[in-house]
């Protein structure tokens, strides 16, 4: 369950921060003024609370499984929940809680690292860490949609490619290629701006969590 959940998070959480390097060719303005509003947009929201699903398929795009969760985000703030899986932050503290397991390790969110949270996918992580064009429009089922596409500076990457598509300057979905064929697609099913969230959302409550065995690595 956790190594299922922990890869396709690529999606939310580990586009690894690079460092820009010059010389390795330049973005499309076009695909900036998309991805620009995009981040926009999202800075004037308080809160957000958006429902997702997680598709993933092989080389040959057979689907291996789909997952749907949750994502919480506040400020700095952000809880993920999925089907035996939590990740909690409070802006200096990340829980991750493995339901199968009932084990709850906690890790210290180091700023300086550039670490990469929901947050940032939704604002603007592209500026250094890709090479980005706009593609154009294109039509997924009954709606047309700007699709952008992201390539890693970093060649190192396990992935090769990235696709968003954006709609109303909002990402609607994000489809990863892994440089192993599969590939991951995270849907946003339902998003809701500015609702009410409480604090205690972002902090994991191990009262909550009879018998949890807690690794604390801070």
């Amino acid at each position: 369950m956790k190594k299922f959940f922990m890869s396709p998070l690529l999606v939310l959480i580990s586009f690894l921060p690079v460092v820009a390097q010059p010389g390795l060719g330049k973005s499309d303005p076009e695909g900036k003024k998309v991805l620009d509003a995009v981040s926009a947009k999202f800075k004037t929201y308080k809160t957000v609370t958006a429902k997702f699903s997680l598709k993933i398929e092989n080389g040959a795009g057979k689907n291996l499984g789909v997952k749907t969760g949750t994502v919480y985000m506040k400020g700095v703030k952000y809880r993920i929940s999925v089907t035996g899986q939590e990740i909690f932050s409070d802006g200096s503290n990340v829980w991750t809680y493995d339901k199968a397991a009932n084990e709850v390790t906690i890790s210290k969110l180091d700023p300086s690292a550039n670490s990469l949270t929901p947050q940032k996918l939704f604002t603007n992580f592209y500026e250094k860490d890709f090479l980005y064009k706009l593609n154009g429009p294109v039509k997924l089922g009954a709606k047309t949609f700007k699709e952008v596409e992201l390539t890693p500076i970093d060649k190192t990457r396990p992935f090769h490619k990235v696709l968003l598509y954006v709609d109303n300057n909002a990402i609607s979905s994000t489809k990863i290629f892994e440089k192993t064929g599969n590939r991951y697609t995270y849907s946003t099913t339902a998003l809701t701006p500015n609702a009410t969230v409480a604090d205690a959302t972002f902090t994991f409550d191990a009262k909550k969590y009879p018998g949890v065995e807690v690794v604390d690595l801070r």
